[in-house]
């Protein structure tokens, strides 16, 4: 497969994955972000997310942000991704500042870029779907293409806690315009909107570095300007970035999609994805119900001699277990 030259993977995995705590907590009581885990027992969703990047950047061009407090996960996991750029995050301020701060950084060294945005804790069951998709909508940015394209998945149901995007008219394998845009609408919106022809929202983003880099003066031009100054004053991927982290500690909370994205569907389009089995994982019980697709089969564990790169946490392996206490059924039980 060809690489584009100018295009680079940016992983997002900064978050804490507060809402599925009650299945990322260890036996010792503490909680490990889900990009840590892995879904089945084999290897961790970070690491899907490194793989699902390789189908469009070079290992060289994919950049990972992490979150300092979670190190002693990240350190382990990236220490095999030797060519890809870590860029720690001094604490979690919110997604929008994590692909800010990877954006100035990449726009530091290549002020060319086209960004593709990958979070790090999602599952894909039929990932060369997905890959086609990526490297479909690289392709329409490298032939011109000047809005920010996002990725829209075909529903499964009404999820309150997922964003939704509202196409144009539907242009056979190509972008379409975004008529609007919101972000975890309450369940009978949901449905409304879904009548509508509207996708999922699965946060995978790609754009020109410098019409994002816009995008986001337009919405924060403080913020923007007071993270230029500091990733200057630390230099290009600094392993001590001293004044971004005295910045981090004024900075609101901002999410992407909510703060960013939300009112500006003029400059979005949208690129349908065919049914690849994707889920965010973001709930208990989305994890039943992607878990409940996969044929019966022997659930292994971390410590499987066979699995080279093992999640900390088997996924399957807790929802089991909190089923079984529960004396419940995966299927049945309301969460």
């Amino acid at each position: 497969m060809n690489i584009l030259h100018h295009t680079w993977a940016v992983i997002l995995a900064g978050g804490d994955g507060s809402r599925l705590r009650t299945l990322t907590t260890n036996e010792s009581g503490v909680s490990v972000p889900k990009q840590f885990c892995s879904l089945r027992g084999g290897r961790s969703l970070l690491h899907e997310a490194l793989a699902r990047a390789r189908a469009v950047a070079s290992p060289e061009h994919i950049c990972v942000v992490v979150a300092a407090q979670h190190r002693r996960w990240w350190m382990p996991a990236l220490a095999g991704a030797v060519d890809a750029k870590i860029i720690v995050q001094p604490e979690n301020r919110g997604t929008a500042n994590g692909v800010l701060l990877s954006l100035l950084h990449i726009l530091a060294r290549d002020p060319n870029a086209r960004i593709v945005i990958l979070p790090s804790d999602h599952h894909v069951h039929d990932e060369p779907v997905l890959a086609a998709s990526l490297q479909r909508g690289a392709r329409e940015l490298d032939k011109g293409f000047k809005r920010v394209l996002l990725l829209g998945i075909s529903p499964d149901d009404a999820d309150p806690e997922l964003g939704y995007i509202v196409p144009g008219r539907l242009r056979k394998g190509g972008p379409s315009p975004v008529i609007r845009f919101v972000e975890k609408p309450d369940a009978a919106e949901a449905c409304v909107l879904i009548k509508a022809g509207a996708l999922w929202n699965a946060f995978i983003v790609l754009a020109n570095a410098d019409t994002l880099l816009r995008l986001f003066a337009k919405k924060f031009p403080q913020a923007v300007a007071n993270m230029q100054k500091a990733i200057a004053l630390d230099g290009e991927f600094s392993d001590s970035p001293d004044a971004t982290a005295v910045l981090y500690q004024t900075l609101p909370h901002i999410d992407f999609s909510h703060h960013v994205l939300v009112g500006e569907e003029s400059t979005l389009g949208v690129l349908p994805v065919e049914h690849c089995g994707w889920s965010d994982l973001g709930t208990p019980k989305r994890v039943a119900q992607t878990l409940e697709r996969f044929p019966a089969s022997r659930v292994r564990f971390a410590g499987d001699a066979a699995i080279p790169v093992a999640g900390l946490l088997n996924l399957a392996r807790q929802q089991a277990r909190m089923m079984t206490g529960a004396g419940t059924d995966s299927r049945c039980r309301n969460f």
